[in-house]
């Protein structure tokens, strides 16, 4: 038998070091990631944009359209369906349920789709939210979309009410946008896009709402990516455009939707920001 190897006094026994953690890295904001990749590769793409049509639409300034549950409920009106139509449910509204409150002034500006509507005392909400749903269907009809949105018009109330005790949504100016915007998609059937047009046009908040225009555009001309959803676009947009454009952002990028970046035919002759545009040219810079 070989002899034992016996340790020599005093000898520590070697230990191996305690293998390093890897430290985990925090992963990068992906809107930031991509206002980055236009600030390098593209840059100033967004004033460009916006400045040109500035320049062809006129400068757009913020101002106050409607009162904010108001406008909530209009807003709800127009989803899925023209401006047009919406107004014709709105005033509906006001003609089967009508209050005793001021006459309200409805100016929306270019990023409205409608002629406006009458001056005129918004429908009186408690009557809109008890309403019969078979009676509120009915009313709204002209709109389209009525057995969908009476129920959605009813929840938003019902919830603001519950939550506020009244029908009033001014303490929305006081939250931090993103935190407002938060409240108001918790309500059932309000996304980023209803919410941000409220909080946009009735405080001035600085919350980019892209609707199907919005969006068209964007792709086109390269400011968000082609895979992008609309409700990643939102967020994409707060890392783009500095707060106090925002606003007008919105109005610019939607009126020029309609009038010359049609989805069928765009005008490419009349645009004033074709030498940029990835669709006229996808070398563009």
């Amino acid at each position: 038998m070989s002899p034992k190897t016996v340790a020599k006094p005093g000898a520590a026994a070697a230990k191996k070091p305690a293998a390093k953690k890897p430290v985990k890295r925090k992963p990068q904001d992906p809107n930031k990631q991509w206002a980055n990749y236009l600030r390098r590769y593209r840059p100033g793409l967004t004033p460009f944009v916006l400045d040109g049509l500035e320049e062809r639409y006129g400068r757009q300034e913020w101002h106050r359209t409607m009162d904010p549950v108001s406008e909530i409920i209009l807003t709800i009106l127009t989803q899925n369906t023209a401006d047009t139509n919406a107004e014709k449910a709105y005033e509906a509204l006001r003609r089967a349920y009508p209050s005793n409150l001021a006459p309200e002034v409805h100016t929306p500006g270019i990023g409205w789709g409608g002629t406006g509507l009458p001056d005129a005392a918004p429908p009186d909400w408690t009557l809109v939210e008890h309403a019969q749903l078979p009676e509120l269907i009915d009313v709204i009809r002209p709109g389209g979309l009525a057995p969908q949105k009476a129920p959605r018009l009813q929840a938003t109330l019902r919830r603001i009410r519950e939550e506020r005790g009244s029908y009033n949504l001014e303490f929305l100016g006081d939250m931090p946008p993103l935190e407002a915007r938060d409240w108001l998609t918790s309500i059932d059937g309000i996304g980023k896009k209803t919410a941000s047009i409220v909080l946009a046009f009735c405080f001035g908040a600085p919350v980019m709402a892209v609707d199907r225009h919005v969006e068209r555009v964007s792709k086109r001309l390269g400011l968000i990516p082609e895979k992008a959803t609309a409700d990643q676009a939102h967020d994409m947009y707060l890392e783009l455009v500095e707060p106090e454009r925002m606003y007008a952002a919105h109005v610019l990028l939607i009126h020029h939707g309609r009038a010359i970046c049609h989805a069928q035919r765009p005008e490419h002759d009349i645009c004033p920001v074709r030498d940029r545009c990835r669709m006229v040219s996808a070398k563009a810079p």
